[in-house]
């Protein structure tokens, strides 16, 4: 059918408030939260791949989540430090389509590779003799590289859904950056068969993710203090961990996608949590409840700061021989 109306070539992102003021203090809230979260998954990242003691199958993965979180930070913290320092809160069509596709491409790799944590503690409590066996190197990196394919094999669904749609009246998204439940709301058309897709696709994926990893775990920690005695408190603070970043990403998630039809004002609030925060928290999580991880990471400071205080002696010893 043709429309008369002209396409939306941009949308305006009405964030959280155009007070200035208030502006210029979410700048510095979310420049710090951007910060601490390059610092904290950037020392997991580097503590891992120098620490050999460290190159095993779950500092791998957890390296890797490291790696997924500074990207989903990345694709929304960008642009909404940039909105609120220049004070311009618009976006074009294609950029707002391409921070869809790589939010949920981001978003569901953290997903899978969630559900693949799980299943290392696993093969770890279950298998304690041939854990190193199966999970050899190669199953390590096609558990990553799987939950790349994953993340991107759920965006590239909600996009070829999305770009079928017609964009001709309001340009107005009440959130601070584009997503897909305030985006639907706009097209002009009929959205109750997108938007069943959509909900199933995100939201009752996330439902099955969450309720199978709440299973895996509760069996993990029945096992666990049944059976371990060597290391017990070690395998309880991991699994702690792992639980308190799974429940941190997928309830406000579900909050959000499991509710078609409507926008509530918590999205918003829900929306900062998992897009902002919880990339940031996942690194103090796993750092503060893992001691071997805490130990290392003082090790190297301390490491950096004396190799950093000797070098000038060595210099002045060098010049005067």
């Amino acid at each position: 059918m043709e429309k008369n109306s002209t396409a939306v070539t941009e949308f305006v992102l009405l964030g959280f408030s155009q007070n200035p003021r208030i502006q210029s203090l979410l700048f510095f809230l979310f420049l710090t939260v951007y910060s601490t979260t390059w610092l904290g998954n950037l020392t997991i990242i580097v503590t891992v791949i120098t620490t050999p003691s460290l190159h095993t199958p779950m500092y791998f993965l957890l390296a890797n989540l490291a790696v997924v979180d500074i990207s989903e930070s990345t694709v929304t913290s960008l642009k909404i430090l940039w909105d609120l320092f220049s004070h311009t809160h618009t976006i074009s069509y294609n950029w707002c389509i391409a921070q869809i596709f790589f939010f949920h491409l981001t978003g569901g790799a953290v997903d899978f590779l969630l559900v693949a944590m799980a299943v290392d503690r696993y093969i770890a409590i279950y298998e304690p003799l041939r854990y190193l066996v199966i999970m050899n190197r190669g199953v390590c990196i096609g558990l990553v590289a799987g939950s790349w394919i994953g993340g991107f094999a759920h965006s590239i669904v909600q996009i070829g859904i999305l770009i079928q749609l017609p964009f001709c009246q309001s340009n107005i998204l009440d959130n601070f950056f584009c997503d897909i439940p305030q985006l639907i709301k706009l097209a002009c058309a009929d959205t109750y068969i997108p938007e069943l897709l959509m909900v199933c696709n995100s939201g009752l994926l996330l439902t099955l993710f969450f309720f199978i990893l709440l299973v895996s775990y509760t069996i993990i920690l029945v096992k666990i203090r049944a059976h371990i005695t060597e290391g017990k408190h070690k395998a309880l603070s991991t699994c702690a961990a792992q639980i308190m970043v799974m429940s941190l990403n997928f309830v406000p998630a579900m909050f959000i996608y499991e509710q078609p039809f409507k926008v509530f004002p918590g999205d918003k609030v829900a929306s900062v949590l998992f897009s902002l925060f919880t990339p940031m928290l996942n690194p103090m999580i796993f750092t503060l409840r893992n001691t071997e991880m805490k130990n290392t990471i003082r090790k190297l400071t301390r490491n950096f700061l004396l190799s950093g205080r000797t070098k000038p002696s060595l210099c002045v010893h060098e010049r005067e021989t």
